[in-house]
């Protein structure tokens, strides 16, 4: 365990963040994302950051919807979270994404909320965003690492800092060990299969952390 903490050294935790602005956006349909974005807004938290928990705006048909209880109910449970505005990106200092995998790619609803935000790309105001993500998927093969890495890519036009978790702390090894980003397989009956919810914390914490260091560095 000796060589272990030093090779995988937690990220200590500093209390003085309360600085650090991070908006915590995702897209849910069965409930995943929701619970992961949940669990990072209180590991933000726990570390002193002001949080905006956000999701971006549904695109399927009410019909489609209705048809689907698992569906059905997310879009109940979620229905006094805010959705996600250009404004709310552009007073977070950082930005954690979290939505699952749809033939290895982002759901097309993240996709459009990142599509309309030329605005603010075309500004400037995306430059130095610190961003993190995470996902889901019903196999651990189904595209966990892809959904990431696509998200990633349109993080690196905005000139943002992509803050993984890399192996910073040995409980993404209980997690399943993604180095992009927290990760999970999602079972037939709905629920998670990894234990992950200290993971997506440590992920927050670091994600907050990167971004005290970064305005620090511009003051």
């Amino acid at each position: 365990m000796g060589i272990l903490n030093k090779i995988f050294g937690r990220t200590k935790e500093n209390k003085d963040m309360s600085n650090v602005k991070l908006a915590v956006v995702f897209y849910s349909m069965g409930g995943t994302n929701y619970q992961l974005s949940k669990w990072a807004e209180e590991g933000a938290k726990e570390a002193g950051a002001e949080v905006k928990l956000l999701k971006v705006q549904e695109l399927a048909p009410q019909s489609v919807i209705d048809g689907n209880e698992g569906w059905k109910a997310t879009v109940e449970a979620t229905k006094d979270v805010p959705v996600a505005t250009s404004e709310d990106l552009e007073w977070a200092d950082a930005i954690i994404f979290s939505a699952p995998t749809r033939f290895g790619n982002m759901p097309s609803q993240m996709k459009q909320f990142l599509d309309i935000q030329g605005g603010l790309w075309a500004g400037g105001k995306t430059v130095n965003k610190v961003v993190s993500a995470m996902t889901s998927a019903q196999n651990p093969h189904g595209g966990q690492e892809a959904t990431l890495l696509s998200l990633y890519t349109s993080m690196m036009h905005w000139g943002a800092i992509i803050a993984t978790p890399g192996y910073t702390d040995q409980v993404l090894f209980g997690a399943g060990g993604n180095p992009y980003g927290t990760s999970v397989t999602v079972g037939q009956d709905g629920k998670m299969i990894e234990d992950v919810q200290a993971a997506v914390k440590h992920q927050a914490k670091r994600t907050v952390q990167v971004a005290e260091w970064v305005k620090k560095g511009n003051q």
